[in-house]
């Protein structure tokens, strides 16, 4: 990992960072745990006792889920790096097929088939928002950690902080002090946001909404994740909302994908929570003939906003003249007026 990271410097695609230094032991730790030999007696052969894992955590852009990448990297084991979100989707839907074959632990066959399958889960950004998730998450990774599963992730928050406000939290206290207890918890405490410094004194709003301006956002969108994403699916009030791209924390979709479809607040405010930067491309012109969309529209604008989730996007004109007939059009200018805060160096900052 220590090499990697040398080279990463080398190459001039890391820059050096103490705070990112200081935690590449830890991921070395693991790593030479994973790969110690199997004991050998007379009657039987027994496998290393598993490493414990690591749970890094620490502000947005700091480069957490670029150590995890080059931690996967470093691996010659069997390991899945994947977002926190997208594996809790498949665990429900392992779960819901064990029930379907009348199975007694529902779980249980979803962390057999986990465990067979890898040895190191690499989560990355993990947060717990869904009580569905609250529920089973201690018995999951309680589970795979039994079956030698070595589990490192990536989050914001400290485990104290997860599932802060959420219903029923007394019994997700469990899986807090499960975490400080099989997972070594360390703070990726870096001063710099590396997210941040890519789109500080860039170009963030682009109008019109044209393959100049696809060609431009295309080019932020490979700076800020390398290309590579997965759609990820929010659970909120037990329905489910799909992100067309996400990763790194960074979640990309057209204005139909989240403003055309039946939206409201707690979707948005879900999307807030998961990502900390949006790409929404193609804001058409709004007014009578598009409404719903509009009110929709002002709902996202509002829950990024307070959220404070830096928004990069395209739009047929600039805030001002987005909406400019019909009814909403005064109520819209609070949203134009945010819309040109957000674009703004000072609310960038104000947000790191």
């Amino acid at each position: 990992m220590r090499e990697l990271y040398a080279r990463g410097i080398d190459a001039g695609t890391i820059h050096p960072d103490p705070a990112q230094e200081e935690v590449l032991p830890e991921f070395d730790r693991i790593r030479e745990g994973l790969h110690q030999p199997v004991k050998r007696g007379f009657f039987s052969r027994k496998a290393p006792e598993a490493p414990k894992g690591l749970y890094l955590w620490g502000g947005v852009g700091r480069g957490k889920s670029m150590l995890m990448d080059l931690f996967a990297k470093s691996l010659d084991v069997p390991v899945r790096r994947v977002h926190f979100h997208a594996f809790m989707q498949e665990v429900h839907d392992g779960m819901h097929r064990a029930r379907q074959d009348k199975v007694d632990d529902a779980l249980a066959p979803v962390v057999k088939a986990v465990a067979e399958e890898v040895r190191v889960l690499a989560f990355d950004e993990m947060q717990v928002t869904d009580i569905a998730d609250a529920m089973i998450v201690g018995r999951l990774f309680e589970g795979l950690m039994d079956a030698g599963v070595v589990i490192v992730t990536t989050s914001n928050r400290h485990p104290d902080d997860l599932y802060k406000h959420g219903l029923q939290r007394e019994r997700f206290i469990p899986f807090i002090e499960l975490i400080k207890e099989r997972l070594v918890v360390h703070e990726l405490a870096s001063e710099k946001d590396y997210r941040q410094d890519r789109l500080s004194g860039g170009e963030v709003y682009f109008t019109p909404a044209n393959a100049e301006a696809r060609a431009q956002i295309e080019a932020i969108w490979q700076d800020l994740t390398g290309g590579d994403a997965d759609p990820l699916t929010l659970k909120v009030k037990g329905r489910e909302v799909e992100i067309p791209a996400f990763r790194n924390g960074v979640a990309r979709a057209g204005f139909h994908d989240l403003c055309g479809r039946m939206l409201g607040a707690a979707d948005y405010l879900a999307l807030a929570d998961a990502a900390r930067v949006l790409i929404l491309e193609n804001i058409p012109c709004l007014g009578r003939s598009n409404f719903n969309e509009a009110k929709r529209f002002v709902t996202l604008i509002d829950a990024l906003y307070e959220a404070k989730v830096r928004l990069i996007c395209s739009a047929a004109d600039w805030p001002e003249s987005l909406y400019v007939e019909g009814e909403g059009v005064f109520e819209f200018e609070r949203t134009a007026s945010r819309l040109r805060e957000m674009m703004s160096e000072d609310w960038a900052a104000a947000r790191a």
